[in-house]
């Protein structure tokens, strides 16, 4: 039974620092692609950064870049979002998925089959 387990979602002040972690489970967790989306009240879920966790490499979403930053620890099974600079907008639940089926990062949440119950960021102004 595939698991994805969130945590670290808070409240903190615009400036301020968040670290989300995604414990995965019940399957191989090696040569996947996880992702961090996230959705605001009333608006759709969007990509925020993907990781290949056979490799390492990373995508982004224009709006994040340069502030958040996905890492991976293979030992732990475990995918971390670093967000730095956090904002208003940055307000949402965020989501941690992964596609079993796709070799490479990307931000395509269709393709994505499995997802975690979500971790709430509120960064008030």
């Amino acid at each position: 039974q595939v698991q994805l387990v969130e945590s670290g979602g808070g409240s903190v002040q615009a400036g301020g620092s968040l670290r989300l972690s995604c414990v995965a489970s019940g399957y191989r967790y090696s040569s996947n692609c996880m992702g961090w989306f996230r959705q605001a009240p009333g608006k759709g879920r969007e990509g925020v950064a993907a990781i290949y966790t056979g490799g390492g490499s990373t995508v982004y979403a224009d709006s994040v870049k340069g502030r958040f930053t996905i890492s991976q620890d293979n030992a732990k099974n475990t995918v971390y979002l670093q967000m730095n600079s956090l904002k208003p907008e940055d307000t949402a639940m965020y989501y941690c998925a992964v596609d079993t089926r796709t070799i490479g990062p990307h931000l395509e949440k269709s393709a994505y089959n499995y997802w975690g119950q979500g971790t709430q960021v509120t960064v008030s102004s």
